[in-house]
């Protein structure tokens, strides 16, 4: 029987043969995956995207047929024909899902040679970045790489599934669109039928799936590609995927609802890659002031403890300049407990000080706890109930070493957030636990510039403000909290959005606020404000980062090795030597001059 994959080439992949078909005959492209020699017989492992199927060459049964499998080398592309034979007692691989049998080729057709391959197709094999991105087409050939892109188009299609079934109608927005101020910097294209025009690549299709709510769309969604031109990261690409999400008359806990579930869905369309993951009955709920207080940042791990305590109170009136200083500045002074770490030496202590001060701070504060009290250079500074009311503060034991910072709120809540993942990963605290999913809710709407003064919107200028805020939104705008959430997993964000403004006036308030006049604001924002003004119903959304998220359930260290053509962290393709020049011709019929400088 045909297999929904065979055609005139195949009758079978290179994974799917088992010991039901001994006996039938059958034909398999691939790869040859390696070719061995033993006493006379040739085995060519052969290899697709499907699994691995050994194939035997015997002399005895067709000598010229044995001479050409010599001939065969490491990626040679070829087809091969023959009957299904069980494998000879002990030399069985029950590890395989082929491993029982094996193919006895009567036929034999090389469709392509190859080359030596520049990287190795083995997954053991240490490969450099450089050059597995520079061949990517082979280092899509590796096993890891296969199953990674399986992976993501199993949670793409789970996340099809998921929102095609709750009503959800995929809808395709704009690539080409207008440079609108989102935060980050714009991919620009030039347009030659527009002299000195441009068009802008979509940050994300935020201000267009808003207007097909506007438009009756009720329930959006798409997995869209969007462009941002900023510094790169492990996590970051300036070309990225988003799950994209947007529903009309709702609250902030019906978009979470429906993206439980999606997040449900998608998790489970992972297990059979072995991505298992036990989910809550319900995602626990923490709002942002309460994350930050406590984990120092608004992404908190919170699968184990080691919680951080603001001492500023217990040490205000403390002796220690380092402390005193930060608090008259309006800064704060905060502790994390580092477990068994009072053994650390002089030198470790220093290291530790140095990457506190990777994140800003001006250095680190310490104080040991031993059996008979406590050790460090700083004890001086404070009278025995301080240390007490320290350490009980941190829940310290002896063994414990005690750290602290003290600068502005914000550096000191960075830079603890770090030690605190720092100090759990040495601890080994991080092995074994239970995963941590939250939602993180009740972020500020607007936040302060620290140089400029000017206020920022902290998710973006569409998101609507809690309405029990409203009266502060003139008088205290940095206490207004907005209806915007974040989903957390494991301390990385994989999912964020909020409930958008639908009243026109509220959203040129809001415009206002972050120093943009009537006028700019129609110039920038006119079709958002129409479309506002033509009856908006209320709505919300949501996104994914597919990438991210596909590289959290592979266990991958970075995207780049969950999409199949990335770029490296200076934004480039090594691949196609993209970005390149263009010829003059080609930049006179855009009306445009290159500045660079050789």
């Amino acid at each position: 029987m045909s297999t929904p994959l065979a055609s005139s080439w195949r009758t079978h992949t290179c994974g799917e043969l088992r010991q039901d078909q001994i006996g039938s005959t059958a034909t398999l492209c691939g790869w040859v995956h390696s070719r061995r020699d033993h006493g006379g017989l040739v085995f060519i492992d052969l290899r697709d995207r499907y699994g691995i199927t050994q194939v035997v060459f015997n002399p005895e049964q067709d000598a010229e047929l044995h001479r050409r499998a010599h001939a065969l080398r490491s990626e040679f592309v070829i087809q091969v024909s023959g009957p299904i034979m069980a494998r000879p007692t002990e030399t069985e691989n029950p590890d395989s899902p082929t491993g029982m049998i094996d193919m006895q080729a009567t036929e034999l057709t090389v469709f392509n040679s190859a080359t030596t391959p520049a990287i190795p197709m083995d997954d053991h094999a240490e490969v450099g970045e450089n050059a597995r991105l520079t061949h990517r087409h082979l280092d899509l050939r590796r096993p890891s790489m296969q199953r990674n892109l399986q992976l993501r188009h199993a949670v793409s299609r789970a996340a099809r599934n998921y929102l095609d079934d709750t009503s959800f109608l995929e809808v395709e927005t704009p690539i080409l669109t207008r440079s609108t101020p989102e935060g980050a910097r714009d991919y620009l294209v030039p347009s030659r039928t527009t002299p000195g025009g441009f068009f802008a690549l979509p940050q994300s299709p935020q201000l267009f799936k808003q207007m097909l709510m506007v438009s009756g769309m009720d329930r959006y969604y798409q997995i869209v590609r969007c462009f941002r031109d900023e510094d790169l990261r492990a996590d970051r690409q300036p070309e990225f995927t988003q799950i994209d999400v947007e529903m009309s008359f709702v609250a902030q806990d019906d978009v979470m609802a429906a993206m439980e579930g999606l997040t449900r869905a998608i998790f489970d369309a992972a297990k059979p890659f072995g991505a298992g993951h036990e989910l809550p009955a319900s995602f626990p709920r923490m709002t942002y002031s309460d994350a930050i207080d406590r984990y120092g940042c608004d992404r908190p791990d919170t699968r184990f403890g080691l919680e951080l305590v603001d001492l500023s109170a217990t040490v205000s009136g403390c002796d220690f300049k380092v402390f005193t200083g930060a608090l008259d500045g309006g800064g704060m002074v905060k502790g994390l407990r580092a477990p068994d770490m009072a053994s650390l030496s002089r030198k470790g202590l220093d290291d530790l000080t140095e990457y506190a001060k990777t994140y800003g701070a001006k250095g680190m504060a310490w104080i040991k706890v031993v059996e008979d009290g406590f050790e460090s250079p700083i004890c001086k500074f404070f009278d025995d109930a301080t240390l007490a009311t320290m350490k009980s503060s941190l829940a310290a034991e002896p063994g414990d070493l005690m750290v602290f910072i003290a600068d502005s709120k914000r550096v000191t809540n960075d830079t603890l957030a770090a030690l605190r993942l720092h100090v759990a990963e040495r601890a080994g605290l991080l092995t074994d636990v239970p995963d941590s999913l939250l939602w993180v809710v009740d972020f500020p709407l607007l936040e302060k510039d620290p140089r400029s003064g000017r206020l920022n919107a902290l998710h973006h200028p569409f998101t609507a403000p809690n309405p029990e805020d409203l009266d502060k939104l003139d008088s205290d705008p940095e206490n207004v909290r907005s209806l915007a959430y974040d989903l957390v997993w494991n301390g990385t964000e994989i999912g964020g959005g909020s409930i958008r403004i639908h009243d026109p006036a509220l959203q040129l308030t809001m415009l206002e606020k972050l120093g943009i006049d009537k006028e700019e604001a129609t110039t920038q924002f006119g079709f958002l404000l129409d479309a506002l003004a033509a009856g908006a119903p209320p709505h919300g959304g949501m996104a994914f980062g597919l990438d991210r998220l596909v590289m959290l359930l592979a266990g991958a260290p970075s995207i780049r090795d969950v999409i199949a053509f990335p770029k490296t962290q200076k934004a480039t393709c090594l691949l196609t030597e993209a970005p390149s020049r263009v010829s003059d011709e080609q930049l006179r019929e855009l009306y445009l001059k290159s500045q660079v400088v050789d």
